[in-house]
């Protein structure tokens, strides 16, 4: 590991929480103008995921930091390209892997180049390839324009999900090569096109070397976070340490200590300047957030333990299949796994961190249930029962 120079800041583990609320946009005014954009270069890569209960992740994602913007519009901001002058069109976003399957804003493209080559060097990756489909795809492209695996020929082979055909293959391979982009989705279909027509040319190119680009995904991973330690800064875009450990001096970030922290922690040095203050966002978190996806990092900075339960057979589920974390005042006051029934959004299991909290719980399920087009909301089991009946009251006072 880096030697690291002397901390230059001693923050308090009060301290650190606002910080990394205000880095991640949940205190302080949210910046409207720059809208849903906005929010994804703020946070830098925006998780996607095909659970979809309220609403898929990425909706969420700039729901719990907005408020209620029209799910269209959060669709749009991500994938309609615009015209500036003359076309092309260029597209504002684009998904590939970072912390996991992740939306991010086109100008990253060059600090990804490290990860592009990476793949490159490991041609089995996972399913075999038939003879010359990887060509055949990329020629099909070329050929057609931007098409779904669909229109490739289809996805899979039978109706498992992992059985990928071996269009899906090649054209997944050609995505993490980088010279294949998805720049848009359909439905939920990735559309696939050729990286040098749909990257603008000034970032259509892998010259930054791997140093380059780890020095910029872990100074945009410190900056997202507001404070972190090493692993917390690796996992943002999945690096490894010892990559963190080979360029976080040179970084742009400041060691610093936080109180109850173990390790040590580094600080975006604009997020030490001012005290953070501002208004606390009250609303559900999706479990892929970035304020909460990495699990030690939630227990450190809010003592709270959080696991999603969606793959955990129903019987071993504690909170619920898709539970969310509700934010409010700046604390992780409680869970909420959801569910839409016609114009009802359902509660089927609330958790709630003692009575307090069943105000600023009843308000998040309200402006969720808004925000979804629900007009009603059903609460069905609260885990401490002798609760239910003030949230039950409060969900009725703001329904009326």
């Amino acid at each position: 590991m880096t030697t690291l120079p002397p901390p230059t800041t001693e923050l308090s583990a009060d301290e650190a929480r606002r910080i990394a609320l205000r880095a991640q946009g949940f205190l302080g005014a949210p910046d409207r103008r720059a809208g849903v954009r906005g929010v994804l270069r703020h946070l830098g890569a925006v998780q996607l995921d095909t659970i979809s209960v309220l609403a898929r992740s990425h909706e969420l994602i700039p729901y719990a930091r907005l408020g209620a913007v029209g799910r269209k519009t959060v669709e749009d901001a991500y994938w309609r390209r615009v015209s500036d002058s003359a076309p092309p069109a260029r597209p504002h976003a684009f998904e590939y892997w970072s912390h996991a399957a992740c939306i991010l804003p086109i100008e990253e493209w060059p600090h990804f180049a490290f990860r592009r080559r990476a793949y490159r060097d490991r041609p089995h990756w996972n399913h075999q390839l038939p003879d010359g489909v990887y060509d055949q795809v990329v020629k099909q492209l070329r050929t057609e324009g931007p098409l779904t695996a669909t229109d490739l020929g289809g996805a899979k082979k039978t109706s498992e999900w992992w059985d990928w055909s071996g269009t899906k293959v090649a054209v997944e391979r050609a995505l993490m090569y980088g010279e294949v982009v998805c720049v848009e989705r359909r439905g939920w279909k990735r559309v696939y096109d050729l990286a040098e027509r749909a990257v603008p040319a000034a970032l259509l190119h892998d010259d930054l070397d791997d140093t380059e680009c780890l020095r910029r995904l872990v100074r945009l991973a410190g900056r997202s976070l507001g404070v972190g330690t090493r692993a917390d800064i690796a996992d943002y875009h999945r690096l490894k340490a010892e990559q963190v450990d080979a360029v976080i001096a040179d970084s742009g970030l400041v060691p610093v200590t936080v109180e109850g922290w173990s390790r040590p922690a580094w600080a975006d040095p604009e997020a030490l300047l001012t005290p953070p203050r501002g208004r606390h966002r009250t609303t559900l978190l999706s479990p892929f957030d970035s304020l909460v996806w990495e699990r030690a990092r939630t227990e450190r900075i809010f003592g709270f333990t959080h696991r999603l339960e969606a793959y955990v057979p129903r019987q071993k589920r504690v909170h619920g299949y898709f539970a969310m974390p509700v934010l409010a005042g700046g604390r992780l006051v409680g869970r909420v796994d959801p569910a839409r029934e016609g114009r009802t959004l359902v509660a089927k299991q609330v958790t709630l961190d003692g009575p307090k909290a069943a105000a600023p719980v009843a308000q998040a399920l309200v402006e969720a249930a808004d925000w979804v087009e629900c007009t009603d909301v059903r609460v069905e089991r609260v885990d401490a029962p002798e609760l239910r009946e003030a949230l039950t009251a409060e969900l009725a006072r703001l329904l009326a």
